[in-house]
């Protein structure tokens, strides 16, 4: 069963995460897993836009409601082994089509990863905030003061990865922060 719109994962009930709202698709279970999973690891990468297609519309029904509109759009990094290992990033190649389908500006490099850190499926929760605690920086001086910013990802599960960037962000001056996610685990 899902999270019914405008209330909060279990996870988020427990700790408010540093991201003012998520925009998402649905579950992370069958049958709409396999297309992240073959997005993923079977680089079925057509997919990307299929899934960026999808997600404007859920952005535009929102931004309809009243929901604000990202100014930027950034996807969650990769460390740079990861990166080399997979040949590209899933999140920069839903982030890239879901800006030319919202006219909003996209930065692949953003954010960075400089680290590898543990794989985070084999984590709870509170290993996995300590896991990312610090794992993302800034790429390069840029005025984020007062800026809305979308970070985009294929799965959130428990939003610890993404509350660590949104937390990052907002330290560079970022006042608010969505997160724009394919898939969330129920």
């Amino acid at each position: 069963m899902g999270i019914a719109p405008g209330q909060p994962c279990a996870a988020c009930a427990q700790h408010r995460p540093a991201f003012d709202q998520a925009f998402t698709l649905g579950d992370y279970a069958l049958p709409q897993d396999s297309l992240v999973l073959a997005l993923k690891y079977g680089k079925v990468l057509p997919l990307a836009g299929w899934l960026a297609a999808a997600l404007a519309h859920r952005v535009q029904a929102a931004l309809r409601a009243g929901a604000p509109m990202p100014d930027l759009l950034a996807p969650i990094p990769l460390s740079p082994r990861r990166l080399a290992e997979r040949g590209f990033n899933q999140a920069w190649e839903i982030a890239r089509p879901l800006g030319r389908d919202l006219g909003i500006a996209s930065d692949p490099v953003l954010l960075e990863r400089p680290r590898d850190i543990a794989t985070q499926h084999l984590l709870d929760l509170a290993q996995r905030q300590m896991n990312v605690r610090g794992a993302f920086r800034v790429a390069r001086p840029l005025p984020l003061a007062g800026m809305h910013v979308g970070l985009v990802d294929d799965v959130m599960t428990t939003g610890a990865t993404l509350d660590e960037a949104a937390h990052t962000l907002k330290a560079h001056g970022a006042a608010r922060v969505s997160v724009i996610v394919a898939l969330r685990t129920p």
